[in-house]
């Protein structure tokens, strides 16, 4: 972006894009990678992993370091192997059949390039929160529909219920159809915010890490629903008591649209 005959504020703006170039900088310099037909399966499949592996270290350790237990939501369960390897199958099984046939297609029909500049950091945040409220509104009337319409929860929502007590890798323990269509959700709000690539980025990894985070059963003193004021955001107690009772606490993250449709159960916070 030229910087001749500008405004003060498009001044401040350029210096805002200037806290993030270097960032965006070493981001592009794995450019092939980035719009290669690959990157999405491998950024969602070692995001994820990446985001569970932590927890699944601590449910092995909580049997050696019993304090470790006052963290969790359920202290006497621990997902055995015959839990935990058939979620990794899925999860692993889905996106290489599923996920990276569509996107190829995608890819030959839409080749992109990455813009030069960095996103401005004010415009990134705005962003980011955006896609969240949009894709908490999104995912509350889908999960709802999902389980007030017994045919959908029995043909597509049923699976992820298989687990009542949740870990980490259940997270994306689910059926292709909701795999995608939540998939579709969170990539129809990058699009339609018109948002930067690193934007888009950084949104996914939150959006993994929040929702590795409400299924992980720890509940820690650092957890997202301790940061948020007023019980704003749920967290893992609250999404854990959706799971035990099936019949309340739908939004993904944020409390308010359980408050305004009367599904709301608050967790006994610890």
């Amino acid at each position: 972006m030229s910087c001749h005959n500008c405004s003060q504020p498009q001044v401040l703006c350029s210096s805002e894009q200037l806290l993030l170039q270097p960032l965006w900088d070493r981001v592009r310099s794995w450019e092939a990678l980035i719009l290669s037909p690959f990157f999405p399966v491998i950024f969602s499949i070692t995001t994820y992993v990446g985001f569970c592996l932590p927890f699944v270290v601590l449910d092995v350790l909580c049997c050696w370091v019993p304090a470790l237990r006052r963290y969790k939501i359920h202290p006497d369960f621990s997902p055995s192997a015959r839990q935990l390897l058939p979620c990794l199958w899925q999860t692993l099984y889905q996106h290489v059949m599923f996920v990276f046939p569509v996107t190829l297609l995608h890819w030959a029909r839409s080749p992109a390039l990455l813009p030069h500049e960095a996103p401005e950091l004010l415009l990134l945040l705005h962003h980011v929160l955006l896609c969240l409220l949009l894709f908490d509104t999104e995912f509350f009337v889908w999960h709802l529909l999902h389980h007030k319409v017994p045919w959908l929860y029995r043909t597509f929502h049923k699976v992820h219920h298989q687990n009542p007590s949740s870990f980490a890798l259940a997270t994306q323990y689910m059926s292709v159809w909701e795999l995608f269509s939540l998939g579709v959700l969170d990539m129809m709000n990058v699009t339609l915010l018109g948002c930067h690539p690193l934007t888009a980025l950084t949104f996914h990894v939150l959006n993994i890490w929040l929702s590795v985070e409400d299924h992980s059963g720890y509940n820690f003193p650092w957890s997202t629903h301790r940061l948020v004021p007023f019980g704003w955001y749920g967290g893992v107690a609250h999404h854990d008591l959706h799971h035990s009772h099936f019949n309340c606490n739908f939004a993904p993250y944020f409390t308010h649209w359980d408050k305004i449709l009367g599904t709301l159960r608050p967790a006994s916070v610890r």
